[in-house]
């Protein structure tokens, strides 16, 4: 007999050969159920229930799995990259199969086909997708032996899938059938095609073999699914006002970046329009940091190879740097991180315990060598200016700085706007170096320093980097998307490669334990989400123009020149619009442009010395005088925040 516990706690008994299906529908649980989970592990509705002796005794755990849940969406978006894989099969037949695995909302499957696939090829793989799904085809396991797993898609000309199996460390795989079409698997999957109710295909790109640049081309195809039909379309509407939103459209509208292959992929060109909006943020990150204690550096572009060895970036990093240049006999690499640097300037002098915390902080530019696949617009680029800190800390002050990192972060954050977010706390990865009860006496900074502030957070197992413990804040934006920026790392690694000291209140020179933080990230990828969370429509303190002069007639352009000069006497980034065109044509041409203020002088408002301003946000404004419309600007032109107090 097999003992078995449900959600509510009660326990059952069933007959050996009893299916996850029946135990289920012995507690009414089957109705909307589409997998099972086992003791932990999700199986197929029709998975047999493993005997209580074969585990050695105790008794099962199962609940169903619904459509709608985490895992369950996992199972059902598994299916639907299946089921493309048989529309694909079924339209194209001479083409091998590759990996079709979920990702995020969705999955994907790669293809060995003769040619790309077009966007009418995917339309007809997602109506024959649809054929297959009407038609309830069950899926169906079965299990074989390896050499005969081998030998079955050997003899379909499936290489992918060959290769596959010889690689797994298992007698026995698994194939799911549904509809004559057969796949390697480990499943679950639903229990029939028809069990699908909204899905959509995306898009299509080429995609190197396990990611190997030597190896095959293949063809892509992504897709999303959702339980419900009412799902997916709210996520396809978040989708355009993304596509809407996207940093690369807005920043080529918006006159504020570029990029080019006659100088290189990955590396920015900031226009004057996107350069003012980073010099703004430049200044009130580095006001902001000598408020609170920071003493601001800057360090070379380019530094001997023998450093990078020395702290451990040429072994651990090597394929993301730039290969070396030689300079009079000596090897050279620009800087994939400021961290040594600091170092170098902490290292310049004998340093005492009255001496620390000492907080370096730097707007550094840093160069990694990404993969042209994988850059994208500002988000993934080579060349990028982290707002860079290393802290020197003692044991006794590692908590408190933790903690002031964590009030500072939190207060930049919100100065630009964003006032929700995620936090990580990444624990010790398979490959570490330090001692065992350093890790965890930093782990347990980090995370008494999250409790004190009563800060909600979720363990990120082995996700901390090689040399210590961090804590990560993913911020999220207006239309729901989670964008990782800041991150606040221990670190054992360097002190000890550079063998820095500080002098203890008795006399004996000590390691300081050194804090790595970021709170914007980098300055280009934190633009793209500025960009993206205001849909180019910055606040006015960001604005690059925060308010343009339009004057109606020839006869009212000297008072506009006037109101013009004023405002910018007054030191606001404000533009004169004098051409002779249509006032309509001027104003619409500067809501394109998302100046947050159009000010509209005529012969009115130069007789009566007044202005007519219009907002970007509440549209005509009543006629106001300049000094009165100065402080308005005033009011707005500063960050989203309070400052915090800098203690």
């Amino acid at each position: 007999m097999i003992n078995v516990k449900f959600p509510d706690g009660k326990e059952a008994s069933f007959d050996d050969g009893t299916s996850a299906a029946e135990a289920l529908k012995s507690r009414g649980l089957l109705k909307k159920a589409i997998a099972a989970k086992v003791s932990g592990k999700a199986v197929d509705l029709s998975a047999k229930l493993v005997s209580s002796s074969a585990l050695g005794g105790g008794v099962l755990t199962i609940e169903p799995l619904w459509l709608d849940s985490k895992e369950g969406l996992d199972v059902l978006r598994h299916s639907v990259a299946h089921i493309m894989a048989q529309a694909v099969k079924s339209l194209y037949g001479n083409v091998k199969f590759a990996i079709g695995p979920t990702i995020e909302d969705g999955f994907y499957y790669d293809f060995d086909v003769e040619k790309p696939f077009t966007p009418e090829d995917v339309e007809k793989i997602e109506n024959k997708m649809n054929e297959i799904i009407n038609a309830d085809f069950p899926f169906e396991r079965e299990e074989l032996k390896k050499e005969d797993a081998i030998k079955f898609f050997s003899a379909k000309g499936e290489v992918y899938k060959e290769e596959l199996i010889r690689e797994l460390d298992s007698e026995t795989v698994s194939i799911y059938r549904q509809g004559g079409f057969v796949d390697l698997c480990r499943g679950p999957h639903l229990p029939s095609t028809g069990f699908v109710k909204a899905f959509k295909l995306m898009t299509t790109a080429g995609a190197y073999w396990r990611g190997d640049e030597k190896r095959k081309m293949l063809q892509r195809i992504y897709g999303v699914a959702f339980a419900d039909r009412k799902t997916l379309d709210e996520y396809l509407k978040r989708l355009q006002e993304a596509k809407e939103r996207d940093h690369r459209k807005l920043g080529k509208e918006l006159d504020l970046f570029s990029m080019t292959d006659d100088v290189g992929a990955g590396l920015v060109l900031w226009h004057p329009n996107g350069a003012i909006v980073r010099y703004v943020i430049e200044e009130f990150w580095k006001k902001a940091h000598l408020k609170y204690g920071y003493d601001l550096v800057y360090t070379p572009h380019v530094a001997k190879l023998d450093m990078w060895k020395r702290s451990g970036h040429w072994d651990f990093y090597r394929e993301n740097l730039f290969s070396p240049m030689d300079v009079e006999g000596q090897q050279y690499i620009v800087k994939p991180m400021n961290c040594p640097f600091h170092i170098q300037i902490y290292n310049s002098k004998l340093r005492s315990y009255r001496d620390l915390p000492i907080r370096y902080a730097e707007l550094g530019t840093v160069y990694r060598f990404e993969r042209s696949g994988v850059l994208h617009g500002l988000l993934r680029v080579r060349g990028f200016t982290q707002d860079d800190a290393h802290i020197y800390a003692t044991p006794e002050t590692l908590e408190s700085e933790i903690k002031k990192v964590l009030k500072f972060t939190l207060y930049i954050l919100r100065a630009f706007g964003f006032n929700e977010y995620e936090i990580f706390l990444s624990t010790r990865p398979e490959k570490y170096v330090g001692a065992l009860d350093n890790w965890a006496s930093a782990e347990s900074a980090l995370k008494t320093a999250l409790e004190t502030e009563g800060l909600a957070y979720a363990i990120d197992p082995g996700e901390g980097v090689f040399y210590g413990p961090k804590i990560d804040i993913k911020i999220k934006d207006i239309i729901g998307r989670h964008w990782q920026c800041s991150t606040i790392q221990v670190d054992f690694n360097l002190p000890e490669r550079f063998d820095i000291t500080y002098r203890n209140d008795k006399g004996v020179d000590v390691r300081p334990i050194m804090l790595h933080r970021a709170l914007l990230g980098s300055l280009e990828r934190f633009f793209g989400c500025l960009i993206e969370h205001y849909g180019g429509a910055f606040p006015v303190w960001l604005s690059p123009v925060q308010a343009i002069v339009l004057n109606v007639t020839e006869k009212s352009e000297a008072y506009g020149k006037k109101v013009f000069e004023r405002l910018r006497e007054s030191g606001y980034r404000v533009e004169f619009d004098s051409r002779n065109e249509t006032l309509g044509h001027k104003i619409r041409e500067a809501r394109l442009r998302k100046i947050p203020y159009i000010i509209v002088v005529g012969d009115k408002e130069a007789a009566n010395s007044t202005l007519a301003p219009r907002s970007r946000e509440k549209g005509v404004l009543p006629e106001t005088t300049i000094p009165d419309f100065i402080k308005v600007l005033e009011s707005e032109n500063r960050p989203l925040a309070e400052e915090p107090a800098y203690t």
